[in-house]
């Protein structure tokens, strides 16, 4: 995540740099030039939300300190998306070319002049916040992947070895379930209802796993879900070695209760011979 969100940072940086030298002439030339960069600040946008869901889905919610790193990430998608709204305004500000209503006069150089004169300084207004804007972004991404990176460090010095943890921690009758589906295949991905975004758990064999009892897993280090990709498109859950040892150290007691419902039957037959 640390890696991800650093190739984030540069991503702004470089929008940023895009947008402060933007040169432009009112009209269609404006339309031409700013389109490309409003389109990419929602690109971004769209990135840092998909590291932000990634990142509360993670076991790093588990590590203390956690919680303010979520609401910086949290900001930097706000900023990213005040940055396009500041690109839509410059648009918005933009005076077109486009012919009058019938029975308005043409405009004419001294009328088009005025109207560039009006909207240059809104525009360039606009694009100034964006800047700022995308500068926060920037900032906030590097400040993300240094204090993640040194949290985890942090929390791995402190960590008992992980024999103890798993040990120490039964898995319930769903968790089981949803670790064995899960060591087959699993992904998670999110999917839109009514506008918003919800994030579900596919497994190969069909199993159907809820998503708490998959954070629950992923807060356990059990599991983990590969960040690299988008949830849009499915992130590939992956066991990790201490969860295969949770697997390993759990056994279902399904084989004695099997002998006491037929020991019964046993007892029956032999008074029949007799």
């Amino acid at each position: 995540m640390a890696s991800q969100l650093r190739q984030l940072a540069r991503d702004f940086e470089a929008l940023k740099a895009r947008v402060h030298a933007v040169s432009y002439t009112p009209g269609t030339d404006a339309l031409r030039r700013i389109g490309p960069l409003l389109l990419q600040a929602q690109d971004l946008t769209a990135t840092a939300m998909v590291r932000l869901t990634a990142l509360d889905n993670s076991a790093y919610t588990h590590v203390a300190g956690s919680r303010a790193s979520l609401g910086l990430l949290s900001s930097v998608v706000s900023s990213s998306s005040l940055a396009g709204t500041d690109l839509a305004h410059v648009l918005l500000a933009n005076p077109y070319e486009g012919a009058q209503l019938a029975g308005y006069p043409a405009d004419d150089e001294a009328v088009r002049a005025a109207r560039h004169a009006e909207a240059i300084p809104k525009m360039s207004g606009h694009l100034n916040d964006a800047v700022h804007q995308l500068d926060l972004c920037a900032t906030g991404c590097r400040h993300l992947a240094h204090g993640i990176a040194e949290d985890l460090a942090s929390a791995q010095d402190h960590k008992p070895p992980a024999v103890q943890q798993t040990a120490g921690a039964a898995l319930s009758p769903a968790q089981y379930d949803a670790l064995t589906a899960l060591a087959v295949g699993g992904r998670l991905y999110e999917s839109s209802t009514r506008g918003l975004g919800v994030t579900r758990v596919a497994t190969k064999d069909s199993t159907r796993v809820s998503i708490a009892t998959y954070r629950t897993l992923a807060k356990r280090r059990l599991v983990n879900a590969d960040a690299s990709t988008s949830l849009f498109q499915g992130q590939k859950i992956t066991v990790t070695d201490q969860g295969r040892r949770a697997l390993a150290q759990h056994r279902p007691h399904t084989t004695s209760s099997t002998t006491r419902a037929v020991a019964p039957k046993a007892t029956v037959t032999q008074g029949v011979h007799r």
